[in-house]
């Protein structure tokens, strides 16, 4: 029987692993058996706090034992979970708790004036309390088309939208992962990504399924990384570039023994080929794997073996889809066009948002935004983005949203924003500005944008012009025209 149910996977994986270490993190240690017990005790928790059978829970906390026993079990019990971005401003949060209905917030945290964004709010301490008189209950009989969680991503039209993953589309992404990145039941995986990202929770329920130890970080430093990977011989895992880098550069001062990492993905946006060739020096005994995805996919291709491709044509791949997953180009034939993507792990809409859902999924392709080739053999080669957003140390940011702020600016006339290359963090958010008012400083703008957003979303530059912004016949600021000069000499306009 294939498993299409968080039900369903945590039963099978509940008959299977007992006895063995399930959970690491800050020095505590649970069994499978114990991870179970307390997931089967989450069900009475959630009834005792009057969140029904369809109802959302916001997670809203650093990564932990907790929290990864939350996400498996929240949906296990016909509940879904609402995870929360940490780095989200106060206003930021409350859109999408009140966007989602979440009925319950799950926290480790102070949570201000979140109180009056849902009918509880429950710390971690009062969670660990409730676990300890609990009573057991059996998991829910689910359908594969139920919504388990709702992860929100940045919009296109300034507001964040929910993107819906069914109990299909994330146990079909585990299926995935372990087809990119195959595990064995003697793995130890590190979870250092965080938790409320796509990347953080990938091989969660794969873990689970094949009986493999989670190493968890709660929140990521290079140096404690890497005493992880050396005391807890860590053999797997998946980051983001930027923390590939950070850990390549502490590595390089205070060297440790890296040797039991034998595979290392990272995911959210491209690496440079010289942070790949110093982490491979640094990571001897590592397979490194690109993979490519979004929120709305998460896994869609894989390219493995990418120490040793950083020489050859294929280096620049994002490798080929994934089992059970379509990659189809839009456009003229032998020409780059729009990626497009089809499986079993493509969400079926955004929450609320019909028009987003009609413009972004159609006959079940999703339309990425990303602007790409394949080649004879089926690799996936990214050159640009026809979607509006940039990719900063992972982080999806969209154009539009810090437009809106910055145009709530009294001394703003016209005002663009688009991705120029950054160094370390892959891109950075740069505008370009009209003003009404002379007197208006790039750090006054700034200071502005970061009274509304959260700081990996605020302009790193500002240019100012005195004439209007360059449009095309039908007044569409022509952002292309702006953006060109500052990827002149690179061989790709995303970075």
């Amino acid at each position: 029987m294939i498993m299409q149910t968080f039900s369903e996977t945590l039963a099978r994986a509940e008959s299977m692993h007992t006895e063995k270490l399930a959970l690491v993190c800050d020095g505590n240690e649970r069994s499978f058996r114990e991870f179970f017990e307390r997931c089967h005790r989450v069900g009475s928790i959630l009834n005792e706090l009057g969140v029904a059978a369809g109802e959302r829970v916001a997670i809203w906390a650093a990564n932990s034992d907790i929290y990864t026993e939350l996400y498996a079990a929240i949906p296990s019990h016909g509940r879904s979970i609402l995870p929360l971005n940490t780095r989200w401003s106060f206003s930021e949060l409350a859109y999408a708790i009140e966007d989602g209905g979440a009925k319950l917030l799950i926290t480790d945290r102070d949570p201000g004036s979140l109180i009056h964004s849902v009918d509880h709010v429950l710390s971690i301490a009062d969670y660990e309390l409730m676990v300890d008189r609990a009573e057991p209950l059996p998991f829910a009989d689910v359908n594969e088309d139920d919504l388990a969680g709702l992860f929100y991503t940045g919009g296109t039209t300034g507001k964040s939208k929910g993107v819906m993953l069914s109990h299909r589309n994330i146990v079909s992404n585990a299926l995935h992962s372990q087809f990119t990145m195959p595990l064995v039941g003697h793995d130890r995986y590190l979870l250092a990504a965080p938790m409320f990202h796509a990347a953080g929770t990938l091989s969660v329920l794969q873990c689970l399924s094949l009986g493999v130890t989670q190493i968890i970080l709660p929140a990521f430093s290079p140096e404690v990384c890497l005493d992880l990977i050396e005391s807890e011989l860590c053999t797997a895992t998946i980051l983001v570039p930027t923390m590939i880098a950070a850990m390549t550069e502490a590595q390089t001062l205070n060297p440790r023994s890296l040797n039991s990492m034998r595979l290392l993905a990272h995911a959210a946006s491209p690496i440079t080929t010289e942070v790949l060739k110093r982490a491979c020096e640094q990571f001897p005994n590592a397979e490194f794997i690109h993979v490519y995805g979004a929120t709305e996919t998460t896994v869609v291709t894989a390219l493995r073996s990418e120490h040793l491709l950083i020489e050859t044509s294929l280096g620049k791949s994002v490798g080929r889809a994934s089992l059970g997953v379509s990659v189809m180009i839009d456009g003229e034939p032998g020409q780059p066009g729009e990626v497009l993507v089809k499986g079993p792990n493509v969400t079926s809409s955004y929450w609320n948002k019909p028009e987003q859902t009609s413009e972004s999924i159609r006959n079940g392709w999703y339309r990425t935004g990303d602007i790409g080739y394949l080649n004879d053999d089926g690799y996936l080669f990214l050159v640009d983005r026809a979607k509006d957003m940039i990719i900063s140390g992972g982080e999806n940011i969209y154009c539009s949203e810090v437009e809106e702020i910055i145009y709530q600016n009294s001394k703003v006339l016209e005002a663009t924003v688009f991705g120029i290359p950054h160094p370390h963090w892959g891109e950075q958010v740069h505008a370009t500005v009209v003003a009404r008012d002379n007197s208006l400083t790039e750090n006054e703008l700034i200071d502005f944008c970061r009274m509304y957003l959260s700081g990996y979303k605020l302009p790193r530059s500002v240019a100012f012009q005195e004439n209007e912004l360059p449009k095309s016949g039908p007044g569409k600021v022509l952002k292309r025209e702006l953006r060109s000069p500052y990827w002149a000499g690179h061989e790709r306009a995303i970075n």
